[in-house]
């Protein structure tokens, strides 16, 4: 082994040691080169749902997914579906609040 912190593997070409990197940074970094940390932020509305809207509407309603934006719930009755649409500004500040910032710009009731 030559000094000086390189090593030859087997190909014979020089290879430099690189410092250990925690994989919480290393997944992180490679989420950002992917260009998808955004859409991990807006998925987090959809599998946070449960918890940041409370029982009694988690029971009536589910989220199905994000479309640039604009987060879609299935609601299992019309009057929950016309309460919701009543409490959309209210529930949009709670997701954006959980989430740390404005994540989901609206929320379509279906």
């Amino acid at each position: 082994m030559n000094g000086a912190g390189a090593s030859r593997p087997r190909g014979g070409r020089r290879t430099e040691k690189k410092s250990p990197v925690l994989i919480g940074d290393a997944l992180g970094a490679f989420i950002v080169e992917l260009g998808i940390a955004g859409r991990l932020r807006e998925y987090e509305a959809v599998t946070r749902w449960h918890a940041i809207v409370g029982e009694r509407i988690a029971k009536v309603s589910r989220p199905l997914r994000v479309e640039k934006g604009v987060l879609v719930v299935n609601v299992e009755s019309a009057p929950w579906r016309a309460e919701l649409t009543l409490r959309r500004r209210e529930i949009l500040a709670k997701i954006n609040s959980a989430l740390g910032g404005p994540v989901i710009s609206d929320i379509r009731f279906r």
